[in-house]
């Protein structure tokens, strides 16, 4: 089911905001992916959420370090989507010699970090970046929440044209689809039911990792190397026709 909310009107919504053409631009583009993907809760049906936030349609984001293997960013304010989206752009006119750690401080929303590591691998960098968010997430034992969604995302580019992109939350369901009224808000727990204790343990592994790098506010991590091997092709046809994480959606 599409979001409810058009192209044109997201368009004009996020103008009233005040973002201006190039940020309106970059996050419709994100918002059409997400449609297309089927992850309506990541899709047009988040500008509403978006109206709801602080949104300083001014703020830029900042390289505060800049060195050949590492890079802390400065979200100074603006949405983590075009935080993300000026980290992404500048990693690919200049990507690392072999490989390199970026950090974002002060990054959120991050939206599906899935389009950012795809975007990259397209251009033949192996990506993994993780985010966080407000704290979503209890404990399996029950109790206030504890960690955000935190998810992971990990793609590799293949001379196939064809990246695996593998994007997951720790979420059994997203806050997008609590948005979106697809999924209950007390349905937002660790995803796994019985083992729901892995994917909480790997939450709070992100959350702290990022914690530790990017400090107190959400932020977000990414690592990028130049691949010196290209297993995708090799693992695609072991797969042998079965849709793999990250393969376009069945056309209907």
């Amino acid at each position: 089911m599409a979001s409810t909310v058009s192209r044109d009107e997201a368009r004009a919504r996020l103008q009233a905001l005040g973002l201006k053409d190039d940020a309106v631009a970059s996050l419709i583009a994100h918002f059409e992916d997400a449609e297309r993907r089927g992850k309506v809760g990541h899709g047009f049906s988040r500008v509403e959420w978006l109206e709801s936030l602080a949104v300083d349609a001014h703020a830029r984001p900042s390289r505060v370090v800049a060195e050949e293997a590492f890079e802390r960013w400065d979200g100074g304010g603006a949405l983590g989507y075009l935080v993300l989206e000026e980290i992404v752009r500048e990693t690919l006119s200049n990507p690392p010699a072999r490989a390199r750690l970026v950090v974002a401080e002060r990054c959120f929303p991050s939206g599906v970090l899935g389009y950012w590591v795809r975007r990259l691998a397209e251009d033949g960098l192996v990506a993994v970046l993780t985010a966080t968010s407000p704290r979503r997430l209890p404990h399996p034992e029950g109790g206030d929440p504890l960690t955000g969604t935190n998810p992971l995302a990990i793609a590799i580019p293949s001379s196939d044209r064809q990246p695996f992109v593998a994007d997951v939350s720790m979420g059994a369901v997203t806050h997008g689809d609590v948005l979106a009224g697809r999924a209950r808000p007390e349905e937002l727990v660790p995803f796994g039911g019985e083992q729901a204790h892995k994917a909480f343990a790997l939450a709070a592994g992100l959350e702290l990792v990022v914690g530790a790098l990017a400090g107190e506010e959400h932020g977000a991590v990414l690592v990028v190397a130049d691949p010196d091997h290209d297993p995708v092709p090799a693992f695609r046809a072991l797969a042998d026709g079965l849709r793999l994480p990250g393969d376009e959606p069945a056309q209907r």
